[in-house]
């Protein structure tokens, strides 16, 4: 039988032409599709991103207009915390009364002039010779501006003059508030402030001057007399009376006691948005770090730090440290670039965003922005008056912003609102 040969197939050389031509435009076109596809989402993305921050913009423009608040006197901004970009701003440039979001300044002046961890004493001092168990001279009490200083640590204080042998004094107890000036008011201050919004400033004052009835008017001298009381208590006899005094140069230590760290202090001052401690801490800036305890001496210090730091300080007047003063006056763009500065400090953070009240938990905040996306989410600092209306903070880590509003008066529910919804608006835009 003869064998049958196996031959490879003819194939015809102009099919395969044909094949790889068609093979060849596949890839050209399928390049192509893909090209149109990177150059549409070019041109869409951006636009869509653009549509997306429009819409973000009417809705915090909306979220600003209330009945009885004045467009005119409203300004706000909002930046992206991560770039700094502007992303709304609405007369963001317009010097307006901040209320208590002056409070913000005297945080990073004291936080930066003085430290987180900086403490305020009280000392007790021997001003005349120890001859056995009698001090033959007065003892003095004397404050360094301590705002928290309470009866307990007099009692404390009582204590360690009976540690140091002391049982008799055969002088007065002087309480020395020498340390801060004598002006208990800031300036352009409103008479009814006094006692009321804030007590009397004194760098020695015990229980923030209350006596159980009313807050006095000379605080030195109330806790000259509270000491005098408990030394007794403690067995140590004093000859003379209370009164106010400074000691002098030659005066021995003989006990002290210490205020919290100044990051619970700043804590306290912003989270209750307490004007006394404002007042007393801008007092000690300018004592530690400036001419002299005064809140001017503290306000050239704080002045000199923003301006360092860059915050835009174009319109911003201060004069005092807690916002109650008619005079102060920032701008959005001032407080939005200083919350935004001590956002990227590393060394400030940490003690700025605990300080801030959390919107529907704690502090100022915490019966407003109980629901909805804002709940948990927005730090900000509050500022009310009879004529101004403002809140400041960061939403999350996505944004800061600031609102200020001012009236004569100002419609303070209606400017509440504006400023929860655009708070709201804010805190849903940063979780898409």
């Amino acid at each position: 039988m003869g064998r049958t040969a196996h031959l490879p197939a003819r194939i015809d050389p102009s099919g395969l032409t044909f094949a790889i031509s068609l093979e060849k435009w596949k890839a050209v076109l399928l390049r192509l599709a893909a090209a149109t596809v990177t150059i549409v989402a070019f041109f869409l993305v951006p636009a869509a991103r653009a549509g997306s921050r429009n819409a973000l913009q009417q809705q915090l423009s909306r979220a600003l207009h209330a009945p009885k608040v004045s467009p005119a006197e409203t300004g706000a901004i909002v930046l992206d915390l991560t770039t700094g970009r502007t992303l709304f701003a609405r007369n963001s440039h317009l010097a307006l009364r901040p209320a208590s979001n002056e409070k913000l300044a005297t945080t990073y002046a004291a936080l930066t002039a003085l430290g987180p961890s900086f403490r305020i004493e009280t000392d007790v001092l021997g001003d005349g010779p120890q001859v056995g168990a009698t001090l033959r001279g007065d003892l003095v009490l004397k404050g360094y501006g301590d705002p928290s200083l309470s009866a307990a640590e007099l009692r404390s204080l009582a204590g360690q003059v009976t540690a140091a042998g002391i049982r008799n004094v055969t002088g007065r107890i002087l309480g020395d508030e020498s340390w801060f000036d004598a002006r208990r008011t800031g300036a352009g201050w409103k008479a009814q402030f006094f006692l009321h919004e804030s007590p009397a400033l004194s760098a020695l004052i015990v229980n923030r001057g209350w006596t159980g009835r009313y807050e006095s008017a000379q605080p030195a001298l109330m806790a000259a007399q509270l000491f005098r009381l408990d030394l007794r208590r403690a067995g140590v006899t004093v000859q003379g009376g209370a009164a106010v005094g400074v000691a002098s140069a030659a005066a021995v230590p003989l006990g002290d006691v210490e205020s919290p760290p100044l990051s619970a202090l700043v804590r306290h001052m912003d989270v209750y948005s307490d004007n006394f401690y404002a007042e007393m801490l801008l007092k000690e800036i300018g004592a530690v770090q400036g001419t002299g305890g005064s809140a001017s001496a503290g306000l050239a210090v704080t002045r000199r730090l923003l301006t360092a730091a860059g915050v835009p300080l174009a319109g911003v007047q201060m004069v005092d440290g807690s916002g109650l003063s008619l005079i102060d006056r920032w701008t959005p763009s001032g407080l939005a670039g200083l919350l935004h500065t001590m956002w990227l400090d590393p060394d400030l953070q940490p003690y700025l965003v605990p300080a801030l009240p959390v919107a529907g938990e704690t502090g100022t905040l915490e019966h407003r922005m109980r629901k909805g996306p804002a709940h948990g989410r927005v730090r900000a600092k509050t500022g009310t008056t009879e004529n101004a209306s403002a809140l400041s903070g960061f939403v999350g880590d996505r944004y800061v912003f600031s609102i200020l509003e001012n009236g004569r008066p100002i419609r303070t529910l209606n400017a509440e609102r504006t400023q929860d919804r655009f708070a709201q608006v804010l805190a849903k835009s940063s979780r898409s």
